[in-house]
C-alpha cells in the first residue's frame, strides 16, 4: 500500500508540473526578464517571506523537529499553479503570475536546500535530519514534466487547455484515492496531523503569506494588479512538490503521516484565497463608479507672423 501511495503522489506532481508548464509562454517570459522589477519582488516575496514565516511560526508554537522539518519545506516550496487561478479571479497580472511561478520553480533547485540549510540552524537535532540529496533529486524531476509542458504549449498550444482540464481533473481523484488509502494504511495516527498546534500553523502560514506578499509591493509601489498578484504567488506555495519531498524523500518510519500536513495547509490555502476573492469582489461590486471630471482646453487666440522665405 505504501508502495501505491508513493507511486501515485509522483504521478500527480508530474502530471500537475506538465500542466504547469502548459500555462508558460515563452514570449511573456522574456518580456518580463526584460523589466524584472515585478518578478525579482515577487521571487523576494516567495523566498523571503514564506521560509521566514513558516521559521517563526515553527518556533512559536514549538514543533518538534520532525515536525518544523514538515513545516520548513512546506514554507521553502515555489509557488503553485493554484496561484495562477486565484491570481485570474482576483483580476491580477496573468503574465507576472505565470512568469512568477516559473521563476520560482526553476529557482527552487538551488534556493530549496540553502534555505533548509539555513534555518534548520535554528532548531536542535536538524542538523542531519533533512534529506537534501532526495529534496535536491526531486526537484531536478519537477523540471523536466514543466519543460514537457512548456514545449507543447509552445509548439502546439491548441493541446494546452485539454491537458490543464484533464490534468486539474486527474489531480483532484488522485489526491482524494490518496487521502483514503493513507487512511487506510497509517490508521489512528492520522490524527497526528490535526494536533492544536500544526492546524494553527496552516491556517496562519497562507494567510501571512497573502498579507505579506501585498504589503511587501506595495512599499516598492508596484500598481494594484502586480499587489494582488504577488500576494497569491507569495501565499499559494506548491503543495504536489511539498508531499512529494515529504513522502519520497523520508523514511516512513520518520515521517509518519506528516506527509499529509500539505493536505491540510492547501484546505486553508485555498479556503483563504477563495475568502479574498469573495471581498475582493464584493468591493469591485459596492465601489461607486467614479465620475469623468470635465476637462476644459484653452484656446489661444494670438495669431503669431510667419515669414515665407
Amino acid at each position: 500500500m505504501d508502495m501505491a501511495i508513493n507511486g501515485i503522489t509522483i504521478i500527480i506532481l508530474f502530471i500537475t508540473m506538465v500542466s504547469l508548464g502548459c500555462t508558460m509562454e515563452v514570449s511573456k517570459i522574456k518580456a518580463h526578464i526584460a523589466r524584472p522589477k515585478g518578478v525579482v519582488i515577487a521571487l523576494v516575496a516567495q523566498f523571503g517571506v514564506m521560509p521566514l514565516t513558516a521559521f517563526s511560526l515553527a518556533k512559536l508554537f514549538q514543533l518538534s523537529p520532525i515536525e518544523a522539518v514538515t513545516v520548513l519545506i512546506c514554507g521553502c516550496c515555489p509557488g503553485g499553479n493554484l496561484s495562477n487561478i486565484f491570481t485570474l479571479a482576483l483580476k491580477g497580472d496573468m503574465n507576472l503570475s505565470i512568469v512568477m511561478t516559473t521563476c520560482s520553480t526553476v529557482m527552487a533547485l538551488g534556493m530549496m536546500p540553502l534555505l533548509l540549510f539555513l534555518y534548520c540552524q535554528g532548531f536542535d537535532n536538524l542538523e542531519n535530519a533533512v534529506p537534501y540529496t532526495g529534496i535536491t533529486i526531486a526537484l531536478i524531476l519537477t523540471l523536466a514534466p514543466c519543460g514537457i509542458g512548456i514545449v507543447i504549449n509552445h509548439y502546439k498550444p491548441q493541446h494546452s487547455p485539454v491537458i490543464i482540464k484533464v490534468g486539474l481533473s486527474i489531480l483532484l481523484v488522485a489526491s482524494i484515492a490518496i487521502g483514503v488509502m493513507s487512511g487506510i494504511t497509517i490508521g489512528g495516527t492520522i490524527w497526528l496531523v490535526f494536533s492544536p498546534k500544526l492546524m494553527a500553523v496552516s491556517a496562519l502560514m497562507p494567510l501571512m503569506g497573502y498579507l505579506l506578499g501585498y504589503t511587501l509591493s506595495t512599499i516598492f509601489k508596484l500598481n494594484h494588479k502586480c499587489r494582488r498578484t504577488i500576494a497569491m504567488e507569495t501565499g499559494c506555495q506548491n503543495i504536489q512538490l511539498c508531499s512529494t519531498i515529504l513522502k519520497v524523500a523520508f523514511a516512513p518510519q520518520v515521517i509518519g503521516p506528516l506527509y499529509l500536513f500539505p493536505l491540510i495547509y492547501i484546505a486553508f490555502q485555498g479556503g483563504e484565497a477563495l475568502l479574498l476573492i469573495f471581498l475582493f469582489r464584493c468591493y469591485r461590486t459596492l465601489k461607486p463608479t467614479s465620475k469623468a471630471k470635465p476637462v476644459y482646453l484653452v484656446v489661444s487666440s494670438k495669431v503669431e507672423e510667419v515669414k515665407i522665405p
